[in-house]
């Protein structure tokens, strides 16, 4: 009983780590969410801060302010649903058998 208890923590402490270094990982994964053929392209990273937003010059010069605004929501839904997906898929591996609340 002793060494199956022992057995299981060592289990969990590997888990733990894995589980770890996969969120490093993912931190560090860069995505990039576009909209209308990259007209904007915004990047961020697995900790969903975003790096950089880039707007074709020709799109800025148009003076369309809604339309831009429209153009940056797509291109940020888009690159939060990558974020988003990637990480229910990477932690997910760890989470999906424990049954805590949230995961």
């Amino acid at each position: 009983m002793r060494g199956n208890m022992k057995n299981m923590m060592k289990q969990m402490q590997k888990m733990q780590k894995d589980m770890t270094q996969a969120q490093e990982k993912l931190e560090q994964t860069t995505f990039t969410g576009v909209a209308n053929d990259d007209l904007v392209k915004i990047t961020m990273n697995g900790k969903r801060e975003v790096q950089e937003v880039q707007i074709k010059e020709d799109i800025a010069e148009m003076g369309d302010n809604e339309f831009l605004e429209d153009l940056v929501l797509l291109a940020l839904n888009d690159v939060l649903q990558q974020v988003e997906d990637e990480t229910e898929k990477v932690m997910g591996k760890y989470t999906n058998n424990l049954n805590i609340p949230g995961f």
